[in-house]
């Protein structure tokens, strides 16, 4: 059963979608913007968690510090929905040349060799941009979609990522996700998997900030299995006073996993490498939830 605060989630949602990209691009910045402060002023569980997860990050930090970086966090998220709003209706093939892309030779050369690759993410910076970047790249890719409620919420990210042309692949209620990724990787194409955060019981335990936590292990599993290349990418934003607000993009070189056994020790490199692209930009890391095991 539908509840009354999914039926709201999904009108606001609906309502953003239409609305944002009607409005002035400066006057959706400052309502944005104005949003972000207001809650880091609140200072609600998740901005407490924020809080938390960047402390771990500048562990040096001070009250005052923590707080300015929370804050700017915040602005970084709020900016994330604001452009989600505004991107189906911009101009796509103008904008995939803007962002400043490292390392995609790497990608390069794993698609040569026609076995794929996987992609594997950070909650950072715009990871539908750096979807639409990689579809103008390299094509279609796959990916797999936590199943929301409403399911009509759950649609409506659906049709806006597959707008930007994604595949997408429900985690729960249809086929085994990680068969369809696995036909796309045998086809020699991109699988991208957010994977700094674990969703199931199932984690690889890993040193991640210097504390405990856990990774999936589906994206180095997929490498292992289909011999496909296993990427750690890294998001920011940037914002140049003469360019205006643009993407950057790290693409590393590929982790090495020749089979099952070494998934541990690949997962832990992706922990090292997300934590090392985390700390150049940590206001961009939008981790608003639970990470680190001992956490309370």
């Amino acid at each position: 059963m539908t509840t009354t605060a999914e039926r709201a989630g999904d009108l606001g949602y609906a309502a953003g979608w239409r609305l944002v990209r009607a409005v002035p691009a400066p006057l959706a910045r400052w309502a944005f913007d104005h949003g972000a402060d207001l809650a880091a002023r609140r200072g609600g569980p998740g901005v407490r968690r924020l809080r938390g997860n960047l402390a771990r990050v500048r562990p040096d930090a001070d009250a005052d510090e923590l707080d300015a970086l929370t804050a700017a966090g915040l602005r970084s998220y709020a900016r994330y929905w604001r452009e989600a709003f505004r991107l189906p209706a911009l101009d796509h093939e103008a904008i995939v040349r803007r962002p400043v892309v490292e390392g995609r030779e790497h990608l390069d050369a794993a698609l040569a060799t026609g076995r794929g690759a996987v992609v594997a993410l950070t909650h950072s910076g715009n990871w539908d941009m750096a979807g639409l970047w990689l579809v103008a790249h390299s094509g279609r890719f796959t990916t797999v979609a936590e199943r929301l409620k409403p399911e009509s919420l759950y649609e409506r990210f659906v049709a806006y990522r597959e707008s930007l042309g994604m595949e997408i692949l429900p985690m729960t209620g249809g086929e085994a996700p990680v068969r369809g990724l696995v036909r796309a990787l045998r086809a020699g194409r991109v699988v991208c998997l957010v994977a700094d955060r674990d969703l199931s019981a199932h984690g690889v335990p890993v040193t991640f900030f210097g504390a405990p936590s856990s990774m999936p292990p589906g994206p180095a599993a997929l490498a292992a299995a289909t011999g496909a290349a296993l990427l750690p990418v890294g998001l920011w934003f940037t914002d140049d006073p003469v360019e205006g607000e643009g993407w950057g993009f790290r693409i590393h070189p590929p982790v090495p996993v020749p089979d099952r056994a070494a998934i541990p020790a690949a997962t832990q490199r992706l922990a090292d490498t997300f934590a090392a692209d985390i700390t150049e930009h940590p206001t961009d890391w939008h981790m608003l939830q639970r990470v680190f095991r001992d956490d309370p």
